[in-house]
């Protein structure tokens, strides 16, 4: 199982954590493009890669190691595209629950984009941490302290040259992704998440700077006017949407626009714990649940492409999870595959990545996710995590239940 004492102590050494060659035996092995399964199936990985899935007996190796499935279900490892965790415990969190790759939301420093690179260098086992570093927003708050160049931007940070700055900062320090924001916040008292917050001629800098590095924009956006602002500018992803008009989302429709609603956090606001417990957020909450549900069953019936994302940052209280955002995804109206193509191969076509995870096939990255029961017939079968590889590395394995 992965351990964050092992992992760090490796890294002490120059270590990295190993890729095992491993075969994974009596396997049902789900193809996320098509919703066929083989089963009975055995899959071999090496060096971190996919080398081989078929019904054979695993290769007679004796140094490969022998993981029995026992008929449980393998699909790829999940996504997360928008989390805000930022410590070593809270990336063990993530990994425990099958996400394999997240896509980060901002954390008011650079320790998103340092997780992903202990990540890249084997020093964790995961997941893969696209970070994107320090929100450009007007207030950055305790962002300044990131970087020493950030001091001198001006407050609010709105002009022209303050943005492709605080743009700039960030992919120099190696954010593989930029959020922004077309409005305010729904999680704070203060604050009304429909009020918009920058204009489509500010955001189309921050997509102009951050697309001479090859990097896309996430935009938080709940209200109309904000979210119709960000996808006029040409952001990858809207995230959150709640208030979103129908025209705004023709517009996401014919622009490609991906929709990261984060549904299961709006749950969140209404319930006691978990990252929220607040009255007036708890109010607030009331109302913009069956804002959100409509605004994802229309997005879904128009086809735009929709993806997981859990707005937590997986610490001690938090209640949120991918899988569960999935099972909401069915309660909306999704099929179990479709639910299970948007935490997965939909989700790295969005991040640009999808050439080498989110499905599970020869010569793609070992990102794998068991588990016990068939999700294709009850969704909530992601929710009982047994096995996580992340780029061939084994992160967690309850297996086997029973003694010899």
């Amino acid at each position: 199982m992965f351990s964050l004492l092992l992992a760090l102590a490796l890294a002490s050494q120059g270590q990295p954590l190993p890729q095992p060659h491993l075969a994974l035996v009596d396997a049902n092995v789900i193809d996320v493009r098509t919703g066929d399964v083989i089963a009975g199936a055995t899959v071999v990985l090496q060096d971190g890669n996919i080398v081989s899935i078929g019904t054979g007996a695993p290769p007679s190796d004796a140094e490969i190691e022998i993981i029995d499935l026992e008929g449980a279900y393998v699909l790829p490892g999940l996504v997360d595209a928008h989390t805000h965790l930022d410590s070593l415990e809270q990336a063990e969190r993530a990994l425990h629950s099958g996400v394999t790759t997240v896509r980060g939301a901002s954390v008011g420093s650079y320790r998103d984009v340092v997780i992903g690179k202990m990540t890249e260098a084997g020093i964790l086992a995961g997941p893969e941490y696209l970070g994107a570093g320090v929100y450009v927003t007007p207030y950055i708050g305790g962002g300044v302290l990131a970087d020493a160049r950030l001091m001198h931007l001006a407050v609010p940070i709105e002009t022209e040259d303050d943005l492709r700055t605080l743009v700039r900062v960030n992919i120099e320090n190696g954010a593989r992704v930029i959020k922004t924001r077309g409005t305010e916040r729904a999680g704070t008292p203060t604050t009304d998440p429909r009020e918009q917050v920058y204009t489509s001629e500010q955001l189309q800098v921050v997509v102009d700077e951050a697309a001479k590095h090859g990097i896309s924009v996430l935009c938080h956006a709940h209200g109309d006017e904000g979210a119709r602002a960000a996808v006029l500018a040409g952001v990858r992803s809207i995230d959150h949407g709640t208030y979103m008009s129908e025209a705004t989302l023709l517009l996401m429709k014919e622009k490609g626009t991906y929709f990261v609603p984060t549904y299961t956090t709006m749950i969140d606001l209404i319930e006691p714990g978990g990252d929220y417990d607040n009255p007036v957020v708890k109010i607030r909450g009331l109302h913009m649940l069956p804002h959100i549900e409509e605004t994802i069953k229309r997005a879904y019936a128009m086809g735009i492409p929709i993806v997981t994302g859990a707005d937590t940052s997986y610490g001690p209280e938090s209640v949120v999870r991918i899988t569960i955002e999935m099972v909401n995804f069915v309660k909306l109206g999704m099929t179990p595959l479709e639910a299970i193509r948007s935490a997965t191969v939909v989700a790295t076509e969005m991040l640009g990545i999808s050439d080498r995870t989110g499905v599970l096939e020869v010569g793609m990255e070992a990102d794998i996710l068991v588990v016990s029961g068939n999700p294709l017939e009850d969704i909530r079968a992601v929710q009982d995590v047994i096995v996580v590889i992340s780029n061939g590395r084994v992160g967690l394995n309850r297996l086997p239940f029973g003694k010899n």
